[in-house]
């Protein structure tokens, strides 16, 4: 990979599901960075939740809410941030992303994404048929995460074993491009 832009953060993104919060904490751990959250970010700047977000004001408003959060964050260095599922639905989230570091995209097979999100309340878009609504959502991303730098499976790959190979790929980087 020919990187352009230092390393100044390591962006996590992909399907809800894919680990992007529980790896990104151990993973900032390990190298010593800052981990953020732009879903909890997003949360303690509007002072409700996401779900109430989305009910009072629709999803529209929270992607604004969003991508602004995304600006704020990646002003930052040494940070590993863990980017909402949709943040990859605004191109210009995807351009900032870019430019600040880089990117990698977690994944998971349809059903280990179902496993991991059924009964989670406070995702507003898996209302209903939890299946169905994940398997729509992944069709209408389909394409929108393939921009990153690089692509991991989380469901194959124990916690450690993924902190660790992400680590080493981006070591090389960091190096490269000293913070």
């Amino acid at each position: 990979m020919e990187r352009h832009v230092p390393i100044n953060n390591i962006m996590l993104i992909g399907f809800m599901g894919t680990g992007k919060s529980t790896i990104g904490n151990k993973l900032a751990e390990k190298l010593g960075w800052t981990f953020v959250d732009t879903d909890q970010k997003l949360v303690k700047q509007a002072g409700k939740s996401i779900s109430q977000i989305f009910e009072e004001s629709g999803e529209g408003y929270f992607r604004k809410l969003e991508s602004e959060v995304i600006c704020q964050v990646l002003e930052g260095k040494n940070q590993v941030v863990s980017l909402g599922g949709g943040a990859v639905l605004n191109p210009d989230n995807c351009l900032h992303m870019q430019k600040n570091g880089c990117v990698i995209t977690l994944t998971a097979p349809l059903d280990t994404i179902v496993e991991r999100v059924q009964g989670d309340s406070g995702r507003p878009l898996l209302q209903g048929d939890v299946r169905q609504r994940v398997v729509t959502m992944m069709e209408q991303r389909k394409g929108l995460y393939d921009f990153s730098d690089f692509s991991i499976d989380t469901s194959t790959s124990s916690l450690d074993e993924i902190v660790d190979l992400i680590k080493d790929m981006v070591s090389g980087l960091i190096e490269c491009n000293p913070l």
